[in-house]
């Protein structure tokens, strides 16, 4: 699982995603025990860094990613069983302040 969170990230910093923040969340949440939320410059930023990450996460566990959010792409969420991906334009992600809500100490940011 370790692994596929740092695939996650490096496919998210190639695509020059930003202000990557991982989040731990086991122990607090029966859905995912790792959220990843990151922002795009624009809808077709978001949209570009969902697929490729989708297509690099394929390849590494030899499933389909749950893509959601597509074509808008003002917020793609990506459900890779054990961690969860959010994907925002940035004036999205601040309404929706998503670390706000899950973090504690326990968020840190990989950019």
């Amino acid at each position: 699982m370790r692994a596929i969170a740092e695939t996650v990230i490096n496919s998210l910093e190639d695509d020059k995603a930003e202000e990557i923040v991982k989040i731990d969340l086991q122990g607090k949440s029966s859905l995912a025990d790792v959220m990843v939320i990151a922002s795009g410059r624009s809808a077709r930023h978001v949209a570009s860094i969902a697929d490729h990450l989708a297509q690099t996460l394929k390849e590494a566990t030899g499933r389909p990613v749950k893509l959601e959010g597509m074509p808008n792409a003002d917020w793609v969420l990506l459900d890779i069983g054990d961690i969860i991906v959010h994907l925002f334009r940035p004036e999205v992600r601040s309404f929706y302040n998503l670390e706000k809500i899950w973090a504690d100490d326990s968020a840190h940011g990989h950019a």
